[in-house]
């Protein structure tokens, strides 16, 4: 999440870093977006968020409270680089022959999530009375440090933290029913403050109070759920006929888990430095409901991970090592990380790219 930019304090670079994450959505948009710039979701996010701190000096602080409340779909399109990309055509009602130009399909949709999320967020900053995003994260990391338990194990000030930014901010309310139970998931509120632990919690002294996130849960998308689905971590073939999940991922068998679990194969001398762009696939688009469901299975799935690897035995340990290699870091493992991890190699590695993800659409949440 760290941009190649010069800032001319720390605080602004806290802002810039918690506006990535409050627009760190449009997953749902993956595919479209590819098709469109060449860029994924999170990427296209970071395109926007560091194409308004560089207009700054032209265009006015479009990463202030009152910037951010001002903002126009057109201008999102244009920082988007998607002001062509906004329109669709159709017959003329009463005209034969005629295409006419419209405002419609998935890129417009992005366009107007990000706005809304901007416009919104804006607001609340302003009738707060604060300047930028950050200056309210500030205030709310500052008020998780009068709580915090120097020895504690439980990390208080995270949930003060998570509290004053869910409830201040529409766009960090990832919360739904799943028939008729809560699920919150908070992604971006509990990213928000991992993304300042890591790039903040090394500077001596601190910056400002830092937050202990190695106990925060996974910060549940759509990547996760769906890459421990396709390896068999979560079996859809079990759950609730209700919710109408078991047939969402057909190419879902025990012949093709085995081979993602396989290492794998170096590439072709070929292959090397004549990489084809990866052709990505739509994956099933999902209710609210069933994303939801999905999304806490993985955090649910996750605990468990790293619940089993805590209780490995040392002989369980060195059977599963290759040569001198020593396992004895699973031990160890955070959620935090088993979560990067996922998302990583969900990315990098080839034949995980090319797996279906689910989509939702209209979610300014993941």
């Amino acid at each position: 999440m760290a941009l190649p930019l010069k800032f001319p304090s720390v605080i602004t670079e806290l802002n810039l870093l918690c506006t990535i994450s409050l627009l760190n959505f449009a997953s749902g948009y993956r595919v479209p977006l590819h098709e469109a710039t060449g860029r994924g979701a999170f990427d296209s996010i970071r395109a926007v968020v560091f194409s308004m701190y560089i207009s700054a000096d032209i265009e006015g602080d479009l990463l202030s409270a009152q910037g951010m409340q001002s903002i126009k779909a057109g201008k999102v399109a244009e920082l988007m680089s998607v002001a062509d990309k906004i329109y669709q055509e159709r017959p003329h009602e009463t005209i034969p022959a005629v295409m006419v130009g419209e405002l419609a399909g998935p890129i417009w949709e992005v366009v107007q999530l990000v706005t809304n999320v901007l416009n919104e967020t804006g607001s609340v900053l302003v009738k707060g009375g604060y300047p930028n995003l950050g200056a309210f994260v500030l205030e709310a990391l500052k008020e998780g440090d009068k709580v915090k338990e120097r020895d504690s194990d439980v990390d208080p000030e995270c949930d003060v933290i998570l509290e004053r930014l869910v409830k201040a901010i529409p766009a960090f309310q990832d919360m739904a029913l799943v028939e008729g139970e809560p699920v919150y998931c908070f992604k971006k509120a509990l990213l928000t403050m991992h993304a300042i632990a890591l790039r903040f919690g090394s500077a001596t002294p601190h910056p400002f109070p830092i937050p202990r996130t190695a106990h925060l849960p996974i910060f549940s998308d759509n990547v996760i759920p769906s890459l421990l689905v396709h390896l068999g971590v979560i079996d859809l073939s079990t759950s609730k006929s209700s919710l109408g999940l078991s047939s969402i991922f057909p190419e879902v068998n025990k012949e093709n888990i085995d081979a993602l679990l396989d290492a794998l194969p170096p590439p072709s001398e070929e292959s090397k430095g004549n990489r084809a762009e990866t052709v990505l696939k739509e994956g099933p688009i999902l209710t609210v409901e069933q994303a939801f469901a999905l999304r806490a299975a993985a955090i649910d799935a996750c605990e468990l991970i790293i619940e089993t690897a805590r209780n490995l035995g040392s002989e369980e340990l060195e059977a599963n090592a290759k040569g001198s290699e020593s396992l004895e870091w699973l031990k160890e493992i955070t959620l935090p990380e088993l979560d990067a991890w996922i998302w990583a190699v969900a990315k990098d590695r080839s034949d995980y790219r090319q797996l279906e993800r689910f989509v939702l659409r209209g979610t300014p949440y993941f």
